[in-house]
């Protein structure tokens, strides 16, 4: 697996804040316009350059899509969700409600239809009626089973209920296609050898059909964890921003514990900002918050590590928002990678930091990693539809044994760097090692250790797997 030290940047002008206590959702996104121009690269330029106006990046397709019915139609879509056929919708299922219902997909307004399947497959994009592309390289589906269909019959429209049969959306104008799961697993992780997390969670024993159509979604999707405060809409987090009078906003995915090879980096891009003539930017601190792998570190843990990070100042507050981004992990390597950029544009991000590997994990079956590292950077360098994201050059960040910190990788010496994977923090933490002194802050590493320290020991004294988030 790549180290998780090593990033590269994604950049374009959006805004950010600290950690949020509250939701206030008053934003108005027609009010502020953007216009970015990416000028053509001189020869011997080192970056392209942006023209930018004031105000925040244009959703895709041009406005956020919120799927959610008026507050006075509730109870009239929760009686017409009693009479039409049900489907009851897994976990990972209510987590895509809740991305499409909050426009992080924009465009879309709905689960996707085959026309949009096989874009999504084949292009990685969408092609809008005005004939203009926007970025769309992971499905987006509900799959059901050949009972559900037969239940579905002739009826144009279905309920959405969760596990406690509660309605939460109405699917209407259906479509039902086939779902060629070889076919989606192949072109979305290029290969289909046993034991790609999410596809053996939500794909290999899901329904052999797929169903889209317009999504009117009843209640919004929350989890009661504790964490709704900090799941942050796209519109809520462009009211944030706007608030805090950020001219960039830089985001940053992670589904780790923030070490200060982190920091350094997001630091180091905020000057480089500043020095472009931002005179504002703010980070968007964006950990995954959907499905992820067992041995991943659970989200719970992982937002009070990041608090840490802010609590011990290794981090602005003032000028860092620390949202929950709510997608399900796919471990696409660099198809996902383009999701993840396409929906923080949908947030109001145009600068984007991206990790070594980013998206990847291990092969499945044999000793090597899945893809690429250089990857993710390049294919975002030339994606359909992300051509409002400029790609900069990453720095390598490593443990300098003469600094005793965390310090971008010096070649000319290389004997005195660390590199230190996730594999190997993680394997500190459990072990309850401590890494070198500047790794990571105090409080944020006694949280990864408490983490491991809470895992109950199984009989055989072996510590159990982490529960997916």
């Amino acid at each position: 697996m790549a180290s998780m030290t090593t990033l590269f940047l994604n950049l374009k002008p959006l805004n950010s804040s600290p950690l949020p206590s509250s939701h206030k959702t008053h934003f108005n996104t027609s009010n502020l316009n953007i216009s970015i121009s990416v000028l053509p690269k001189r020869k011997g330029a080192k970056y392209q350059k942006l023209r930018v106006s004031s105000g925040l990046i244009e959703p895709d397709g041009g406005k956020l899509v919120e799927l959610f019915v008026k507050k006075d139609q509730k109870d009239e879509k929760k009686k017409e969700a009693m009479m039409i056929p049900r489907i009851k919708l897994s976990k990972i299922d209510l987590e895509w409600v809740h991305v499409l219902s909050e426009g992080w997909a924009s465009p879309l307004n709905g689960f996707m239809r085959e026309s949009q399947f096989l874009q999504t497959l084949h292009f990685n994009s969408l092609r809008l009626d005005d004939g203009s592309v926007v970025n769309m390289s992971v499905p987006i589906v509900l799959a059901i089973d050949d009972s559900q269909k037969l239940r579905i019959g002739e009826s144009t429209k279905v309920a959405l209920v969760d596990s406690d049969d509660n309605p939460i959306a109405i699917l209407k104008d259906i479509e039902i296609y086939k779902h060629n799961k070889e076919e989606r697993i192949a072109r979305t992780w290029g290969t289909t050898a046993p034991g790609l997390p999410y596809a053996d969670q939500a794909i290999t024993n899901a329904g052999n059909w797929l169903i889209g159509g317009d999504l009117e979604v009843i209640e919004p999707v929350n989890y009661n964890d504790g964490l709704d405060r900090f799941r942050l809409s796209p519109t809520q987090l462009r009211e944030e921003f706007t608030k805090r009078n950020a001219d960039a906003v830089f985001a940053f995915q992670l589904r780790n514990p923030v070490h200060n090879g982190h920091a350094l980096l997001m630091t180091d891009t905020r000057k480089r900002l500043l020095d472009m003539g931002y005179k504002n930017p703010v980070l968007l601190l964006h950990p995954l918050g959907g499905y992820t792998k067992a041995d991943d570190v659970p989200l719970s843990w992982r937002m009070k590590q990041h608090e840490k990070v802010l609590e011990d100042g290794v981090l602005d507050p003032e000028t860092t928002v620390v949202s929950i981004f709510p997608s399900p992990m796919h471990y696409a390597g660099p198809t996902e990678v383009q999701w993840h950029a396409k929906a923080r544009i949908n947030a109001g991000a145009n600068f984007y930091i991206v990790g070594r590997d980013p998206a990847g994990m291990g092969h499945p079956i044999e000793k090597r990693d899945l893809y690429d590292a250089d990857h993710g950077k390049k294919v975002l360098s030339m994606a359909p539809g992300l051509e409002r994201l400029n790609i900069l050059p990453f720095k390598v960040a490593a443990y300098d044994k003469t600094q005793g910190k965390m310090a971008f990788f010096d070649p000319s010496r290389p004997n005195d760097f660390i590199f230190i994977s996730g594999t190997k923090m993680r394997t500190l933490a459990r072990n309850k090692e401590n890494p070198p002194n500047g790794f990571m802050c105090p409080g944020g590493w006694k949280v990864l250790v408490d983490y491991y320290d809470s895992l109950a020991v199984a009989e055989n004294g072996r510590v159990p797997d982490a529960v997916p988030a």
